[in-house]
Formats: structure tokens, C-alpha cells, sequence
């Protein structure tokens, strides 16, 4: 495994999150083909992913570790994944994250890339 780790969020990201209507903890959207085949790839170049979401945001470790089993039972069952590690802790060592709401800022001089 090379050093660091890829960061991948969840909604909107790698599930479809549009037909959903009101956020519920317990529902995944239909998984996003390109991102997912994007994962795939990572891992077969050997490259270390992440599931980065605020859905394991609980201060409950019972209910953490249940949210964290059904996240990558969906990843097994929908995506065709393994069991990625899930977090929403960033790292010095992620070397990137992949987010729907994010913005790209140049390191190091707070100037943001827009599309």
C-alpha cells in the first residue's frame, strides 16, 4: 500500500443522494458508477481509500460502529467494495478528498480554484 489515504464522502459523492427528500441515517442512494469505478481503481493501483462522512459523527460507539457496519455493508452489497474504513477524521496523511461540497483552494495561499 503506497503512503496516505484518498477520502471518498458518501452522499452525493458515491451514493445519489437527490431522490431522497429529508436526510435519513438510515438510507444509502443508489450508488454513482464513476465514482465507485474510481475507487475500484485506486485500490487496484494499490492506493488506500476512505469513506469520509459526517455520518459517523456519534458520540454513541454502539450506534457509531452500527452506522459504520451498515456503510460497508452498502459498499459490499450496492458498490461492489470492500469493507473501506470509515472516518470523519481528516489526517495529515489523506492525500485528497473527494466531495461534493467542497471547494479546491490552492495550498497554501487561500486563493480558491472555481470551475
Amino acid at each position: 500500500m503506497s503512503n496516505g489515504w484518498y477520502g471518498f464522502d458518501l452522499d452525493g459523492t458515491i451514493a445519489n443522494d437527490s431522490n431522497l427528500g429529508t436526510f435519513s441515517p438510515y438510507i444509502i442512494g443508489p450508488p454513482i458508477k464513476p465514482m465507485v469505478d474510481m475507487i475500484k481503481s485506486f485500490l487496484a493501483e494499490g492506493k488506500t481509500c476512505k469513506i469520509f462522512t459526517a455520518r459517523v459523527h456519534l458520540h454513541d460507539p454502539i450506534k457509531k460502529q452500527q452506522m459504520v457496519n451498515r456503510i460497508q455493508d452498502y459498499l459490499e452489497k450496492e458498490c461492489g467494495l470492500p469493507r473501506l474504513e470509515v472516518t470523519n477524521i481528516k489526517t495529515t496523511s489523506m492525500k485528497a478528498l473527494y466531495d461534493d461540497r467542497a471547494f479546491h483552494v490552492v495550498r497554501n495561499t487561500g486563493v480558491v480554484v472555481r470551475p
